[in-house]
């Protein structure tokens, strides 16, 4: 989905920028269908399917997860947590919001209410990615080579340093997994994970999940830990294309299948929920 160097991070970079245009050639909401998708096999599981479900089971138990533009799957994930919080009975219902969209957001003024609900306390996930991503937990949302002549120029960083600090639980997420992406160490620092005990900093990366893995990150020792490997990858090929280094958990597992009740609502309900704001996106589930 991400082929060229400069488009790398349209799912991360922008993920903080206001958008509410959909391209005049996209397909309207009604083009989805809500009886999902048709499949000769209903049993496989697409690798996004497998994405959003992880996401949801990070989101468990969140009272009001945002979500920035240009984020598909985040977004997928947080209308399925919000879908799995209503059927258990006394939960507190998750509340979900998509920048860019009009159906599934409350902000009506985009970005600076969410950096205002992050300030006092209002939002407890959101979702961070960059063009590079090292092993502390530094994000890259500026471009490569040496700063200020930049090599490759991303969107830039917006408000990704105050989100970074403030949300609870940060989930980062990039669906390629590369060595130009997981380097060593960032070009730039856009974000930092760095806690001070001197900084009122209740945020930080919690989990990155990418196209071949979940890692969770320790705080204390800013270092990731992998945790599940998606089915079909090994851990050599974790290592070969992860320019920095990690741990391995002692429960390191491979990442479970979504369940039929979650599988049914990622096709069905999730699916045409976030048409309204991604349509294309939605009809990938579409044979």
């Amino acid at each position: 989905m991400q082929n060229d160097q400069n488009i790398s991070v349209k799912h991360e970079s922008r993920a903080l920028a206001v958008s509410n245009q959909q391209s005049n050639d996209s397909p309207s909401l009604e083009t989805v269908s809500k009886s999902g998708p048709t499949r000769e096999n209903e049993s496989t599981i697409l690798p996004v399917e497998r994405l959003i479900d992880v996401i949801a089971r990070l989101l468990a138990g969140v009272r009001h997860v945002a979500v920035g533009a240009s984020s598909p799957i985040p977004g997928s994930g947080a209308l399925l947590a919000r879908a799995l919080s209503e059927r258990i009975p006394l939960e507190q219902l998750t509340r979900v919001s998509i920048l860019g969209s009009k159906q599934h957001n409350a902000f009506t003024n985009g970005g600076v209410e969410l950096f205002d609900m992050a300030a006092t306390g209002r939002i407890d996930a959101f979702f961070l990615g960059g063009g590079q991503i090292d092993g502390k937990g530094n994000i890259n949302l500026i471009g490569t080579g040496s700063y200020p002549i930049s090599e490759v120029r991303w969107p830039g960083s917006f408000g990704s340093a105050y989100l970074y600090h403030l949300v609870p639980r940060v989930i980062l997420f990039r669906e390629e997994h590369s060595r130009r992406v997981f380097v060593p160490k960032v070009d730039f620092i856009s974000a930092s994970s760095i806690k001070r005990q001197t900084d009122y900093r209740p945020g930080g990366p919690v989990a990155l999940l990418t196209g071949l893995c979940l890692f969770r990150f320790d705080t204390p020792r800013r270092r990731f830990i992998l945790q599940q490997i998606h089915p079909g990858h090994q851990l050599e090929e974790v290592r070969d294309h992860t320019g920095f280094d990690f741990d391995l958990a002692d429960d390191l597992v491979p990442t479970p299948d979504p369940t039929e009740e979650r599988l049914a609502l990622i096709r069905n309900r999730v699916r045409y929920e976030i048409a309204e704001t991604y349509p294309h996106f939605a009809n990938q589930f579409s044979p």
